[in-house]
């Protein structure tokens, strides 16, 4: 019997394509799998009655987080959520208050007049958001958080960084983690002007770590009611030698340093007073930046005793409010062995959420990841839980009626 053309052709193709189809078939069937692996829930450190806290009006910590398929590293969610995620549009009202010293802080204020949900401004909830090294408030991070807020009916604050944000400065002073006299200044500020609403302060990466040390200080006299952070740095001095291995030189430590160079230079004819400025100028690395310029100008002896003063994992013990910290496990900026999980354990009021993937401030979801994602929806519920159940997370976190803030 013989086969007709169109059928030897169907048969001789079907003899050649099999061993690719298989190839395909197989590779396809690896990257699934890969990716399942990728999609876990994240860790959650916490006491047991936070944890509860936490999973009844934060449902997010209990979900499976799926980072975009193409972006599985922390190092390439990092990159690709700097150069894909939108911007929100928002309209601010800028205010600058004057400090003791002469100096200037500048505030970005998104009031959010047409909220429903809490119409009267003077008891309508304040998100007061800590940028990162070298942001202000048209990060897109921010503005995302921003756009979270807003749709829940809370008025929002920005406070940008003494000499960032395009404003100028006034006297030789500008910021570091470890220095938190600014943001008191900020919360008093705050307070004054709307004493009869509740802040909640977050803070982004550097402005995580002066957000904590804040809190640590404060305590029970902090003005604020939780606290959030994302990808904080939790030890200065393992974040910069995490930092400082060859490819993260490469692809963050040089951008960063060059960025707080820029500051430098910009404000130069009132910092030359008090630093070499030409010597500041030669820094390669964050570490070298802070060695030649913010140790010197906060008066430490050494930058080792500013790291050691900066990093907030020796002061969550004296802090008094409930916070939630977001931390990735492959964060190229805070790496996991430096994450403070046994002090987290003994403590009633906070909590760690670690995602095995998600980088630093990037936590992309999504093929195409421009729009929020997991970091947003969890700082949009948390916000919501701690203004809306104020009793309840407060006895979560065993705080005392007479210690709130």
């Amino acid at each position: 019997m013989f086969l007709s053309h169109s059928e030897l052709w169907r048969t001789y193709w079907d003899c050649v394509s099999r061993p690719y189809t298989m190839v395909i078939c197989s590779l396809t069937a690896a990257l699934y799998y890969l990716w399942g692996r990728k999609c876990q829930t994240p860790a959650l450190v916490s006491s047991t009655p936070f944890s509860a806290f936490l999973h009844k009006h934060c449902p997010v910590v209990a979900e499976r987080f799926s980072p975009t398929p193409w972006c599985w590293g922390g190092r390439l969610q990092t990159l690709v959520c700097a150069v894909l995620k939108s911007r929100p549009p928002v309209t601010y009202r800028n205010e600058l208050i004057s400090t003791v010293d002469g100096g200037q802080i500048s505030l970005d204020w998104m009031d959010n007049k047409d909220s429903v949900t809490y119409p009267e401004s003077s008891t309508r909830p304040t998100v007061l958001i800590l940028p990162g090294l070298t942001g202000n408030s048209r990060q897109s991070y921010v503005l995302h958080a921003l756009n979270q807020a807003a749709r829940r009916g809370y008025r929002c604050v920005v406070f940008n960084n003494r000499g960032l944000g395009g404003e100028e400065l006034l006297t030789p002073v500008t910021f570091c983690a470890a220095n938190t006299s600014d943001l008191e200044h900020v919360v008093q500020h705050i307070k004054g002007l709307y004493p009869s609403a509740p802040v909640l302060g977050v803070g982004m990466s550097l402005g995580g770590m002066l957000l904590l040390n804040y809190l640590g200080r404060k305590r029970t006299e902090s003005g604020m009611v939780a606290g959030f952070t994302i990808s904080v740095p939790w030890n200065a001095l393992k974040s910069a030698a995490a930092m400082e291995e060859p490819l993260n030189w490469l692809l963050f430590n040089r951008y960063l340093t060059a960025g707080l160079r820029n500051a430098v230079s910009r404000h130069r004819k009132v910092l030359e007073k008090v630093v070499d400025i030409n010597f500041v100028l030669k820094a390669q690395t964050i570490r070298e930046f802070d060695e030649r310029f913010t140790s010197l100008m906060f008066g430490y002896k050494s930058c080792s005793d500013y790291y050691f003063d900066a990093s907030p994992d020796n002061k969550l013990h004296n802090t008094a409010v409930p916070i939630l910290c977001l931390n990735a496990a492959d964060d190229p900026f805070s790496p996991q062995h430096a994450f403070p999980l046994t002090t987290i354990q003994s403590l009633p009021n906070v909590a760690l959420l670690s995602p095995a993937h998600g980088g630093h401030i990037a936590f992309l979801q999504g093929l195409f990841p421009r729009g929020a994602s997991f970091m947003e929806s969890l700082f949009g519920q948390f916000v919501q839980a701690a203004f809306e159940h104020p009793q309840d997370i407060r006895e979560a976190c065993g705080i005392k009626e007479e210690q709130r803030s």
